[in-house]
């Protein structure tokens, strides 16, 4: 009878694994296969595509697209490709990036180890800040860069990128740095160490896993970032996806569906090497902060 038992809930366990795994398969190829797309016909000429072969594989190989894309494509009124808007995107992001762990990272040691009255009215805040709309900011945003000077320049969408991400940045840290053993800044304390030594010399060294998490989250949202773009920047501070929506827009005559294709995964291309080098650090920074002691 047991044994009977046994054995229904290992057949039921291997029934179940099986249709887990054929269910994560078919979500797997669901989501991979716009990437397929966009890979296959990004390599054919464009008469292939021309007569309906989108799924299928390149009868002739050629990257001739890729070059015209990176280099030669019509962006607006200049035949620019997308090299310089690439350029612009990696000046915008990796400032921003850098700017924002950093705050992110001092606010959240400031929200838990050098506690003040309102410390978590302030925190309510910035989170609350976090589920403001992009397009509730747009008019304030363009206001106060105006004042600033900085309509239309790359230093403007770099402090809106900074303010707007802060808020993650800080619940990130935050939650990370409540986590930390307070013992060990007030013996630090009783050491003679400031406020920065322990910053620089305590908290810093060991927000490795939170680091790699916040900068996964914000270079992905910097650079994949089109509604700040388009509105925040000019054509000598356009970032990557705006060049490449006027690069699919401002085609005449016959559309070149392989350019455009080719266009679209440069434009993909850092976010996704982001994440397959550094993705399972992702998760695993996420959970480091997660449990207390």
């Amino acid at each position: 009878m047991s044994g009977g038992a046994q054995d229904t809930a290992v057949r039921t366990g291997a029934f179940a694994r099986a249709a887990i795994y054929a269910l994560l398969i078919l979500f797997a190829v669901y989501y991979l296969l716009p990437l397929y797309v966009m890979l296959v016909n990004s390599v054919k000429p464009l008469t292939e595509i021309q007569q309906g072969r989108m799924l299928s594989l390149p009868l002739l190989f050629t990257l001739e697209p890729w070059g015209s894309a990176w280099s030669t494509a019509q962006i607006g009124v200049q035949p620019t490709g997308l090299k310089p808007y690439f350029a612009n995107s990696l000046m915008m992001v990796v400032p921003a990036v850098a700017i924002s762990t950093l705050l992110g990272a001092l606010n959240g040691y400031v929200l838990t180890k050098w506690r003040f009255p309102g410390d978590n009215i302030i925190f309510a805040l910035m989170l609350f800040a976090c589920f403001i709309p992009f397009q509730i900011a747009l008019i304030p945003a363009a206001r106060i860069l105006g004042l600033l000077g900085l309509a239309g320049t790359l230093p403007g969408l770099i402090l809106i990128h900074v303010v707007y991400g802060l808020g993650f940045t800080t619940l990130f840290f935050r939650n990370y740095y409540e986590a930390f053993p307070t013992e060990l800044i007030r013996a630090a304390m009783i050491d003679g160490a400031g406020f920065w030594q322990i910053f620089r010399r305590i908290l810093l060294p060991s927000s490795g896993p939170i680091i790699i998490v916040t900068v996964i989250w914000q270079f992905t949202n910097i650079w994949n970032d089109f509604l700040f773009g388009v509105s925040f920047s000019d054509a000598d501070s356009m970032p990557m996806t705006v060049a490449l929506n006027n690069l699919v827009n401002s085609s005449t005559g016959v559309k070149e569906y392989n350019v455009h294709f080719a266009g679209a995964v440069l434009a993909a291309l850092p976010t996704l090497i982001v994440y397959i080098v550094s993705g399972r650090y992702f998760v695993r920074g996420l959970m480091a902060g997660s449990v207390k002691g």
